[in-house]
């Protein structure tokens, strides 16, 4: 079969799908030819562009989430699609926690200052971890990685899932408004759908703490920046941490420049190991295609 791999993985990943006897492409032309189609973020599998794929079975998304992949077209055009959402849990968790420490203990800003030459040991004064409600909105795979993690700082985990079940040390609530009124960090594990389409909005953070700080590492639309980026200008809620955006790059958004706020490029699923752990999963999945034993 001919792979084309869209977008930047590791080296390893062509090397494992060219030992399957597949022909490996990154020559995005050769789309017209390909039987499988693997991709990232970057690359946005509409319509359109999938439109001059005539051979093509199977499109891959190297990590969590299908939001940037026309599933209703490829379903009408008999394309499989999968994720590798398992491979890409541990990643996230991490960089959830990291950014609720980075924002805690004002690492950026005292980052910046000690390169600068400052020294400004009582300026930099943070809070601790321990002690504090974590609410997580969704209690899914990279949730229960988040929660887990939390509990081993001393957190308290609650959540809302709307399928009603979760694992300890999770603690289910019964409505969004009780996990925003409890909540110290407020951590975003939803898809982006049409129902959490800005389901952070003034509305919602109304009903926050003055002392919250909403961590998102899952969709940049389950947010509306603008109503967070005024609630972080009047001081409604403590602060936010993100690392996805509504536009990414997030060129001309209002979160630009907002004080008390942490930014990161899209990083969570962007470590050395979780790639490999994908470059493993897309050579399962491209193998139980080519063994006719991947089904819609």
């Amino acid at each position: 079969m001919k792979i084309l791999i869209a977008d930047k993985f590791n080296d390893q990943l062509p090397k494992d799908l060219a030992k399957q006897g597949h022909q490996v492409t990154t020559n995005v032309a050769d789309l017209a030819d390909a039987d499988v189609l693997v991709v990232r973020s970057k690359t946005k599998a509409t319509a359109e562009y999938l439109a001059p794929a005539k051979k093509l079975k199977l499109v891959i998304r190297g990590g969590v989430g299908l939001d940037n992949i026309d599933v209703n077209y490829c379903k009408g055009k008999g394309i499989l699609v999968r994720n590798t959402p398992e491979a890409s849990s541990p990643a996230v968790a991490e960089l959830a926690l990291g950014l609720m420490l980075a924002f805690a203990r004002n690492l950026p800003q005292a980052h910046a200052s000690t390169h600068a030459g400052g020294w400004e040991k009582t300026a930099f004064e943070g809070t601790e971890l321990l002690g504090k409600t974590l609410g997580l909105v969704g209690a899914g795979r990279i949730a229960q990685e988040v929660a887990r993690r939390a509990a081993a700082f001393g957190m308290k985990v609650i959540a809302y899932e709307i399928l009603g079940a979760a694992p300890e040390p999770i603690k289910l609530v019964k409505s969004l408004d009780e996990l925003y009124a409890q909540s110290d960090y407020l951590s975003l594990h939803v898809p982006a759908t049409p129902q959490t389409e800005k389901l952070i909005n003034a509305a919602a953070i109304a009903k926050m703490k003055p002392t919250a700080v909403i961590i998102n590492t899952a969709r940049g639309k389950c947010v509306d920046e603008a109503a967070l980026a005024a609630a972080l200008k009047e001081g409604k809620i403590r602060g936010a941490a993100l690392d996805v955006y509504a536009k990414e790059p997030p060129e001309g958004s209002p979160l630009v420049g907002c004080p008390r706020l942490v930014m990161t490029p899209h990083l969570g699923a962007s470590t050395a190991e979780n790639l490999t752990r994908i470059a493993a999963r897309i050579g399962e999945l491209v193998g139980e295609l080519a063994a006719g034993r991947l089904k819609a």
